[in-house]
């Protein structure tokens, strides 16, 4: 896939515009090339967080409201940090993805970048989730629900960058040049990595693989594999005896010989199920929140395509 980078060009001239208050560290890119003072931001999550500090470099001091190792599903704000957000120049968010920070955003005014607004987000059925599994109408995922887990798809979060470029320019002129080219080096990044993807997934003798949730489907539909999960998109609802016992009859069908366990869920479920089916364990990281300060979005994505290619005989 080409990642779509035209918009850039013109980027100057366009104007598309924690559960305690955790202050992430100031990232940066690029120089401050003389503007006035740093563009504040606010990153609901850490994908999100990531496109923030990589574009926004020095001109941008980025927040993030889900502190380390916090589930952003069910992250809560406290007043303070509530307060603290309002006072921002900029909150970039998925809206829908985090109640807390929706019903937040509803009572502070700051000026919001929606990043759902600027990609194709695919419903819960395009990306392979299978509603008859699980609970997920009783946590309100009803049929044709937006997945939003849309930043396992280097293309769609290039997209959704490119867009956030063009928002910090909007607010902070004087900072385009510093905006362009950091976005520019992370659009050639993304697109290395997806053309990584592409190659690394392309022979694989497997095109199954069972997950603790149902995350990963930007991730396996655009590489012709299928996700099977305990539970559903909703990493909360716990998987019913039933779906476990449908999960063995995936594993004896597709040859399954791993299931694929995640940092911020309880691997207890999977464990025990993996023990019962004499299949190994092993992680894929649904990217949610940074788990090692050392190891950033390219890093992780490419753990898991290393995990992925283990798991499912992948051609080197």
């Amino acid at each position: 896939m080409t990642l779509r980078r035209a918009a850039l060009t013109a980027l100057p001239l366009l104007a598309l515009g924690g559960c305690a208050a955790f202050q992430a560290d100031d990232v940066g890119t690029e120089e401050d090339d003389g503007g006035g003072g740093a563009v504040t931001v606010f990153a609901s999550f850490y994908p999100l967080e990531y496109l923030a500090g990589q574009i926004g470099g020095d001109r941008v001091e980025v927040s993030s409201l889900t502190p380390p190792g916090a589930d952003p599903h069910s992250v809560e704000l406290a007043p303070r940090t509530v307060a603290d957000l309002g006072e921002a120049d900029l909150a970039v968010v998925l809206s829908g993805f985090q109640p807390a920070v929706d019903e937040a955003l509803s009572v502070t005014g700051v000026p919001v970048f929606d990043a759902g607004e600027h990609t194709e987000l695919l419903t819960t059925e395009e990306t392979g989730h299978d509603h008859s599994h699980d609970d997920d109408h009783e946590h309100g995922h009803a049929e044709g629900t937006l997945d939003p887990h849309f930043w396992l798809d280097p293309e769609r979060l290039a997209d959704v960058a490119t867009a956030l470029a063009d928002e910090l320019t909007e607010r902070d002129p004087d900072g385009a040049d510093t905006y362009r080219a950091n976005a520019d080096r992370l659009l050639t990044d993304l697109e290395d990595l997806d053309e990584e993807l592409a190659a690394g997934l392309a022979s694989c003798q497997g095109d199954t693989i069972v997950v603790a949730h149902e995350a990963y489907g930007y991730l396996t539909s655009e590489h012709g594999l299928q996700q099977e999960g305990l539970s559903g998109i909703d990493p909360e609802a716990e998987p019913s005896p039933a779906r476990l016992a449908e999960i063995a009859d995936v594993v004896a069908e597709h040859d399954v010989d791993t299931i694929f366990v995640e940092t911020l869920l309880s691997p207890a479920v999977s464990e025990a199920l993996a023990e019962d089916l004499g299949l190994q364990t092993a992680v894929l990281d649904p990217l949610e929140n940074q788990q090692d300060e050392s190891a950033d979005y390219l890093d992780v994505m490419r753990a898991n395509l290393g995990a992925l290619q283990e798991a499912l005989g992948c051609a080197a």
